[in-house]
């Protein structure tokens, strides 16, 4: 299936999902579903950006929830030991996580496969290391407290703040990737996604545009962590743990990696699923395994991608 693009249905699906998020309050506004649904964009918005490194660039990474867990923690620790603006706090760590993306993403993509897979997988448990080692900074594999971000004196805290905030940032975040792929860049990576080689043979900076495809996504995953222990005024190490990564690109393949919506589709399944099958509780691993292994088995090409070409051949 060809990708939803920045222009017609692309932003025809824009504007649904714009209508989704104005609806949902209306419909169905209690607190919990409030949070459950700031959740769903929060996880969303770091899907949208590891969607840009897979999906247009076709680079694989195991280390998103690093960049997560960055943003994050600089979000918490900041204000905590030093006394920084948690605004101010909250930028440094999405600054923080693009510098570091910039100066990791340097030697390991130049790597392919798997071998790219299990370099990002090293910065990741690096990332999880440090934070459960530094007990003083970071409060170690207990976790710690996060302050709450407040404006004109008011503390933001409540799940219907967070929800319009959560979304708000999602929307844009899907609509940057829309834009970015029809762009210089977003054509040099998808050239790079069919053929490194070919996309080199016609003047394609295939190292440069593969590190910004590694650097924006890392942007993605910051704010979407920073955005997450700003909600919750707690954050733990798992944030920035292997199953955190393995779930971020379990919801870009799920979903379909081939567009933004995708990435949020799959983003949605597996935030809402362990809501649902709550009742569950003792089966609840098992149950969502096999969702995704059915998922995987009868929609190989995710599920966005693959009820647009059922809906393709039913109009025709």
């Amino acid at each position: 299936m060809k990708a939803l693009r920045a222009s017609g249905a692309g932003w025809r699906a824009l504007a649904l999902l714009v209508l989704i998020v104005a609806l949902l309050p209306v419909v169905a506004g209690s607190s919990y579903v409030m949070r459950i649904a700031a959740l769903v964009w929060i996880m969303g918005l770091a899907a949208v950006g590891l969607h840009i490194l897979m999906g247009m660039a076709g680079q694989i990474s195991l280390g998103h929830a690093g960049f997560f867990g960055i943003g994050a923690y600089a979000s918490a620790v900041l204000p905590a030991r030093y006394g920084v603006p948690v605004v101010v706090a909250a930028a440094g760590g999405i600054v923080l996580a693009g510098l570091i993306a910039y100066l990791v993403g340097k030697p390991i993509l130049r790597l392919k496969g798997h071998y790219l897979a299990i370099a990002t997988l090293g910065f990741s448990l690096l990332i999880g290391l440090v934070i459960t080692s530094e007990v003083a900074l970071t409060g170690g594999p207990d976790g710690m407290d996060v302050k709450r971000l407040g404006i004109a004196g008011f503390t933001l805290e409540s799940p219907s703040t967070w929800y319009w905030i959560s979304a708000a940032l999602m929307v844009a975040g899907v609509a940057v990737a829309m834009v970015l792929r029809d762009s210089p860049t977003g054509r040099a990576l998808r050239a790079i996604l069919d053929s490194e080689v070919a996309a080199a043979s016609m003047g394609v900076d295939v190292a440069r545009r593969k590190l910004q495809a590694f650097v924006i996504a890392s942007v993605y995953a910051a704010v979407a962590g920073s955005t997450l222990a700003l909600m919750n005024g707690f954050i733990t190490p798992d944030l920035a743990g292997f199953m955190t990564s393995v779930e971020f690109v379990a919801m870009v393949v799920i979903g379909g990696a081939a567009t933004p919506f995708g990435a949020l589709v799959g983003a949605a399944l597996l935030t809402l699923l362990p809501q649902l099958l709550a009742s569950f509780h003792d089966y609840q691993d098992i149950a969502v395994g096999l969702i995704i292994m059915l998922s995987m088995i009868f929609l190989r090409q995710g599920i966005v991608p693959t009820l647009g070409q059922l809906l393709r051949r039913g109009i025709k």
